[in-house]
């Protein structure tokens, strides 16, 4: 782990104990601070944060306060705090534990100490993140995974309920892929998913778009606030990536090289409806697609 990458947030509403912190941490990481709860949350909010220390008893939101609002969100919910306090009661240590806390620090500031915590817990991040991100990859091609892709599609969906606006998703199969394993190998198999997994995460355009593996050789890609005729454009432009590509596929029926089938559905979240209702109509024009000859989308 790059230490000079690592940002803390101190907060403290005692200027003195800020200057102290900035002392010690400073040279080693990028340092922001805040002189109050509410607007430590705010930059948790705004910044990408990987270490918090948190004074405990400030007028107004304290520490605890702000624990509290932190773990409440999605966005802040993993930053790892550290208390710095004066107080040194177990009961008062047992409450920032169960709040959340993750080490103390104690007043009056030991620099050693200081650094020493910091950088166990900034390492012990970097543990977990690359573990997160491991888990929500797929090991071969690359590209999220199934597990990944059901976790977006919650949020965007909950999103969209909340302003109404339309989620479309892409569900892709490549044709005839079984015969390809069979004539050319498997090893050929996964060099083909790779190529092709590479060549779709280009497919969305905007950050929001989200491409993943949904398992064996069929992909999807999330639109949100997408309609119908922009999700059919976004399929238009899958099939044109494909055939350029031109992956050769000699025991295909419909054409010399690989080809997709795409089943695309469009549906604006309400009381009824899920997004696994998006899911199932995507996986039902799929199979239409397939029906009616492959290598086309069906929406």
């Amino acid at each position: 782990m790059e230490n000079s990458k690592a940002t803390i947030l101190v907060v403290d509403d005692v200027a003195a104990n800020i200057e102290i912190l900035n002392g010690v941490l400073g040279n080693q990481y990028d340092v922001l601070f805040a002189t109050n709860g509410l607007d430590a949350v705010e930059i948790a909010r705004e910044q990408n944060l990987d270490l918090i220390l948190l004074d405990v008893m400030m007028p107004g939101l304290d520490g605890y306060g702000v624990c509290s609002l932190l773990k409440n969100e999605e966005k802040t919910m993993d930053i790892p705090v550290i208390f710095v306090t004066a107080m040194n009661q177990e009961e008062d240590e047992s409450r920032g534990l169960k709040a959340g806390v993750v080490d103390y620090i104690t007043k009056p500031i030991r620099p050693s100490i200081v650094k020493a915590r910091v950088q166990n817990q900034l390492e012990l991040k970097h543990y977990r993140d690359s573990l997160k991100t491991l888990s929500n990859v797929d090991g071969l091609t690359g590209v999220a995974n199934r597990r990944r892709f059901d976790e977006v599609l919650q949020t965007v969906w909950h999103r969209a309920r909340l302003s109404q606006s339309p989620v479309s998703l892409l569900m892709m199969d490549i044709d005839y892929f079984k015969a390809y394993n069979d004539n050319y190998g498997h090893l050929a198999g996964d060099a083909c998913l790779r190529k092709l997994g590479g060549a779709l995460t280009e497919i969305g355009r905007r950050s929001s778009d989200f491409f993943a593996r949904f398992g064996g050789e069929e992909f999807v890609l999330l639109l949100p606030e997408t309609d119908i005729e922009s999700a059919v454009l976004a399929a238009m432009r899958t099939q044109e990536k494909i055939r350029i590509l031109h992956i050769p596929h000699a025991y295909s029926d419909v054409a010399e090289h690989i080809t997709l089938s795409i089943g695309i559905s469009t549906i604006v979240p309400s009381d009824a409806n899920t997004e696994f209702d998006l899911i199932k109509q995507a996986d039902r024009h799929l199979y239409e697609a397939k029906n009616n000859g492959r290598n086309r989308y069906q929406f």
